[in-house]
């Protein structure tokens, strides 16, 4: 179990290291490197968001590898749908390392749902 101060605090930490000038570098640099290839976001961006959680995260007891950023990642969403404050920090991290995803014009505005 982790200690946390609230869940809330850990990803306004986690939010204030990804906008940390050293971090921004670096994922400015994994976002080059990418080119919007989504293949390729997930071969250098994600490492680099995980590296800069882990950091974070560590301090709050969570394991400082990969499973603990999914354990930290499990713990958002369960309290997403309960929280508007964590629901909207979620939705800010993710945007930081996830390409904003650009859909082909004839397929925007429909909602991908085809009405039959």
């Amino acid at each position: 179990a982790v200690a946390c101060p609230s869940l809330a605090a850990v990803l306004a930490e986690v939010i204030k290291a990804f906008g940390a000038p050293e971090n921004a570098q670096r994922m400015e640099e994994a976002r080059d490197n990418a080119c919007n290839d989504m293949g390729k976001m997930l071969q250098f961006l994600l490492p680099v968001a995980t590296q800069i959680q882990q950091d974070v995260i560590k301090a709050y007891g969570f394991s400082n590898d990969g499973e603990g950023v999914l354990k930290f990642a499990r713990l958002i969403k369960s309290y997403e749908s309960q929280d508007p404050e964590i629901a909207s920090m979620s939705g800010k991290l993710k945007a930081m390392f996830l390409p904003p995803m650009t859909l082909p014009p004839h397929v925007a505005g429909t909602g991908g749902v085809a009405t039959s």
